[in-house]
């Protein structure tokens, strides 16, 4: 989680969900709603962002993945919130400035753009990457409506 004030951001919080991956498949979906709906109890939030289910080569490891997304939309929707929804490569464009940087650049570029954020691993690194450029695009729509009104 970021704050943004105008071009400024700050960081809120990060860290990863985890579930029991010896539990079933709607057991596991089912905490991951009640731990999401736990975090956005907590704080305060805007919008949220989610980035677009990428094709692994396991076709069973992107269906999981688009069940966990699923619930996510669900829970934002649920929260009032509205959701920004990005491509990987778009992403990455964003955060480093090329859209084929790998997961080293984007962390890297985390940490130059939310200096003295201790960032829990990759995941939360990719997610706080989502929210940036999530709050970048809000902040050139603003930007370009208030230019056109």
């Amino acid at each position: 989680m970021i704050a943004a004030q105008g071009n400024r951001l700050s960081h809120v919080a990060n860290g990863r969900i985890r579930t029991d991956p010896k539990a079933a498949l709607c057991d596991r979906l089912l905490a991951l709603d009640a731990m999401l709906a736990a975090v956005l109890a907590e704080h305060e939030c805007a919008g949220a962002a989610v980035e677009e289910v990428f094709v692994n080569t396991n076709a069973q490891s992107t269906l999981k993945l688009a069940h966990a997304r699923g619930v996510i939309l669900l829970g934002a929707a649920r929260a009032g919130l509205a959701v920004g929804e990005y491509a990987p490569r778009l992403v990455k464009k964003a955060i480093v400035g090329t859209g084929s940087a790998d997961k080293v650049q984007v962390h890297a570029m985390i940490g130059r753009l939310l200096p003295g954020v201790e960032i829990a691993g990759t995941d939360a690194a990719d997610a706080l990457a989502v929210a940036i450029c999530h709050a970048h695009h809000l902040a050139t729509l603003r930007t370009t409506q208030h230019r056109s009104g």
